[in-house]
């Protein structure tokens, strides 16, 4: 298992449905509401950032269908950003 540092910036039609779950599956989660929806910040285990990715998006889709996900999740001196299920790009820590 892997520690990855996310951060991740959420959107959806029920906010109020997604908060809790952010809550509870990002170890020390930070969540404040932004203009946009939710931004979170915290810890998350997994074998690797798809998998941790997934884990989350698909937590918060049971919760409201209409939610997107742009996260950042950081380990092993890289950083994995996506968007949804989609993955956009790798680059080492700067």
């Amino acid at each position: 298992m892997t520690r990855f540092s996310v951060i991740a910036d959420v959107s959806s039609d029920n906010l109020a449905a997604v908060r809790p779950i952010l809550l509870h599956m990002i170890e020390g989660a930070t969540v404040t509401s932004t203009a946009d929806g939710l931004h979170a910040q915290g810890i998350m285990d997994g074998t690797d950032a798809r998998d941790v990715n997934r884990r989350l998006l698909s937590a918060l889709r049971q919760a409201e269908k209409k939610t997107r996900l742009r996260a950042e999740w950081t380990a092993d001196g890289h950083v994995h950003r996506f968007f949804d299920y989609v993955p956009k790009s790798t680059r080492p820590v700067a």
